[in-house]
């Protein structure tokens, strides 16, 4: 039970961070509650994949696997959302993606950079690539997802 009230937290809190940076990028107002249902629901995929994947996954592939996962939830979704609003996929995207955004681990390598800590701010450094290359990989697969359900609406 405590389980669930936390993943479900944690889709809330998703959901107000993308509202909150929907605001901030000044989107349009009829769009705001559906990206923060974007954000929400890859926040919500991240934190089931946390969760799932802890008896066999470190806690860094933890964390690509989930981002990879999140945004792919993000692309399709994003599309959907687009189509019935009739507003580009980027309304979407852009607040959807921000909760997923490694901020954490790039403020750690500059921090051990400042500091003197070469190893981790390497290691914190390849993190923070494979994490964002994980993100780049989840839209592409988003992408043809997409393409190939467009192409079986078609045929």
């Amino acid at each position: 039970m405590i389980i669930l009230f936390n993943l479900l937290l944690q889709a809330l809190l998703g959901y107000v961070g993308s509202f909150a940076f929907g605001i901030l990028l000044n989107i349009p107002r009829r769009t705001l509650n559906r990206a923060g249902l974007v954000g929400g629901s890859a926040w919500l995929i991240f934190e089931l994949v946390e969760l799932l994947t802890k008896a066999f996954l470190n806690a860094n592939w933890r964390v690509v696997v989930g981002s990879f996962l999140g945004a792919v939830v993000i692309g399709i979704l994003s599309l959907s959302m687009s189509r019935a609003q009739k507003v580009p996929m980027l309304i979407y995207n852009i607040p959807g993606i921000f909760p997923l955004v490694p901020g954490g681990q790039a403020y750690q390598v500059v921090r051990n950079l400042v500091i003197g800590n070469q190893e981790a701010a390497r290691a914190n450094f390849e993190l923070v690539v494979i994490i964002v290359g994980a993100l780049a990989a989840g839209f592409w697969l988003a992408e043809l997802i997409n393409r190939l359900r467009g192409m079986n609406r078609l045929a």
